[in-house]
């Protein structure tokens, strides 16, 4: 595994930059070209190029990594690009993943390349841990616990509320159902005692707070379901004070083996940057990729279908050596 394997980045927001970062820590990569629709008005990379122009590279680059959104960029974009180009996206629509799958599972098939979806930490890292503890405990009850970070989802959500001008959204876990859940207590919880809410909000002037607090309180599928805070604030500590995307959160599966004995597998992550960390996922994700195309590999796969040894820079015998 020492071929050098030249990178391509599509989109170049939050998850663009940390697909760039990530590479530099890499030294089986190189950064080809960043494609964007967008003018980028900030100082950027030399080697960013308009979407548009991502013909012109193809057989110059090895593997592709999607960074758009998952509501709208990534289920235009990825079925284009898989025409040309091995791919990695972390599509996160939960409910649709099995047709996106298919779809691109269809156009990468016909065009000789690989696509690997929704990777990341969740989906990705998590649900890897969610079959791997079931498989081992399949006596059992397996729990997924959110944050305390920040939700883009959610953020978004709120900003598209009238009379809001900018919003962050923080996911917190229960800690008395988290407490619950490490004692093997196997219950059976509610939306609203295992997460809650907790809002930062800054209002346009002249907005009716009370109003905005009540629409977000009782928005479907985001809020409603769970204890809501909502704190109003001035852009300037706005900015002071949620500037930054912490997350993190949690894998429990609480089970028995044997005639009743007690076992639990507990999987966490404490981000500082969660599009830094989804990206470094994606690019170790890619190394795998990229290796299984160059053995003639095709189609749509994820990431239950990657060996674990191929997401490594180290070749198997240093593997065996250091950590088996």
């Amino acid at each position: 595994m020492n071929n050098i394997i030249r990178a391509g980045i599509i989109g170049y927001g939050n998850m663009g930059r940390g697909v760039e970062k990530a590479l530099a820590h890499n030294k089986d990569f190189e950064l080809t070209g960043i494609f964007s629709r967008r003018p980028v008005t900030e100082k950027a990379a030399d080697n960013l190029y308009s979407y548009d122009s991502i013909k012109d590279f193809v057989g110059k680059i090895d593997v592709m990594f999607m960074c758009g959104g998952s509501a709208n960029d990534l289920p235009v974009q990825v079925p284009e690009v898989a025409q040309w180009f091995n791919t990695v996206d972390s599509y996160d629509t939960h409910a649709k993943i099995p047709e996106y799958f298919a779809n691109i599972d269809r156009i990468a098939s016909g065009s000789n390349h690989l696509s690997l979806i929704s990777c990341g930490w969740d989906p990705g890292l998590f649900s890897m841990m969610r079959v791997l503890s079931e498989a081992v405990i399949p006596s059992g009850k397996s729990y997924t616990f959110w944050g305390e970070g920040v939700s883009q989802g959610h953020s978004d959500a709120i900003r598209h509320v009238e009379g809001v001008a900018d919003a962050r959204e923080y996911t917190i876990p229960i800690q008395e159902t988290l407490n619950s859940v490490r004692k093997g207590e196997q219950k059976d919880f509610t939306t609203r005692e295992m997460h809650m809410r907790d809002c930062y909000v800054v209002a346009k002037p002249g907005a009716d707070l009370a109003k905005i607090e009540t629409d977000i309180k009782t928005m479907p599928n985001y809020f409603l379901d769970y204890n809501t805070k909502v704190t109003f604030m001035d852009q300037e500590s706005f900015i002071k004070e949620h500037s930054t995307m912490p997350h993190g959160g949690f894998v429990i599966r609480s089970g028995f083996t044997g005639e009743k004995t007690k076992q639990l597998i507990e999987f966490n992550l404490k981000l500082e940057s969660n599009p830094e960390f989804t990206a470094s996922v994606l690019v170790c994700f890619g190394r795998a990729i990229y290796h299984m195309a160059q053995k003639g590999q095709s189609g749509a796969v994820t990431v239950f279908d990657i060996p674990i040894g191929y997401l490594s820079q180290q070749d198997r015998d240093a593997l065996m050596k250091r950590y088996l």
